[in-house]
């Protein structure tokens, strides 16, 4: 699928009605396997109780969690698709997919990380332009939260001043931008864990890290890998191609490597304080030059 479509022909960045139609597709298929998952733990459950065998009681619970997972991407699925069908109707921005992670986790703002096997950063899906700006520092300052999470395959949950002793950079940086508690959570394949979703300021009372957990996991192997997956998040992805192109011209306007040019990018955002994306078409477009 080289050119980010859908296996049904269906550009999921594409037209206000190819997205909605596409989102409820995809939606209607993770509610029917989410119905069979529970059948299944129902039928298990049963033989559980009347054969007394364990190992029904353990193909019980499998399949109950794998239905939770489904009816979880499900619930996503037809949030985005509710508000891909309002844009069809009333025009507008188009609508970002993480905004309906961000209400499913009962936060203001969240953050999909994609990391390759060195735990580099390589795309981010925010819901809003703070859960952005917090990216952007994590990513140009090589600290915060998705990385740990990713790197303990663990939760990770800091707030208030322990935010500044975890990490000395990212901790004031993005307490400036209002943000008080960041809890962060793996997002675990079978074998890889391949990022984190972190969520910024969770309402106190009605969201936990086994909330947050459960949506990562719907989120792993139901809508970014499963059967139910789209590409890209429906356009909602940024895979920094325009940073790394930017660290590009800047290896060659200063005569260094590629590794060392990403650096002086990442820097100059910090230092800036402005998103990195805008920092690298300054550079790209020839409107700035590092050195």
């Amino acid at each position: 699928m080289t050119d980010g479509r859908s296996v049904d022909g269906m550009d999921p960045s594409g037209d206000s009605p190819a997205q909605a139609a596409l989102a409820w597709q995809r939606a209607v298929g993770a509610r029917a396997r989410a119905e069979r998952a529970f059948g299944l733990a129902r039928r298990y459950e049963g033989l559980a109780r009347s054969a007394r065998d364990p190992m029904f009681e353990r193909l019980a619970h499998i399949h109950r969690t794998t239905g939770a997972r489904h009816q979880v991407a499900a619930e996503l699925l037809e949030s985005h698709a509710r508000r891909a069908s309002r844009w069809v109707r009333d025009g507008g921005p188009p609508p970002r997919f993480m905004t309906g992670v961000a209400e499913a986790c009962g936060a203001h703002s969240v953050a999909v990380t994609l990391v390759d096997g060195d735990r580099n950063q390589l795309a981010t899906a925010p819901s809003d332009q703070p859960a952005r700006r917090a990216q952007d520092l994590e990513f140009a300052l090589g600290e915060g939260p998705a990385r740990d999470a990713v790197r303990a395959r663990a939760p990770i949950d800091v707030s208030g001043r322990a935010l500044s002793v975890c990490w000395p950079g990212y901790g004031p940086a993005v307490m400036a931008l209002g943000i008080g508690q960041v809890v962060a959570v793996p997002l675990q394949a079978p074998d890889e864990c391949i990022g984190a979703l972190a969520v910024f300021d969770p309402h106190p009372g009605t969201a936990s890290t086994l909330l947050f957990s459960q949506v990562a996991d719907a989120l792993t192997r139901s809508v970014l890998l499963g059967r139910d997956a789209v590409p890209g998040l429906f356009g909602g992805i940024d895979f920094r191609a325009v940073v790394h192109q930017a660290a590009g011209v800047t290896a060659v306007q200063l005569g260094c490597s590629v590794v060392d040019a990403l650096e002086l990018v990442k820097a100059r955002a910090f230092a800036d304080g402005r998103p990195i994306g805008d920092i690298a078409r300054d550079i790209v477009e020839g409107r700035l030059t590092l050195g």
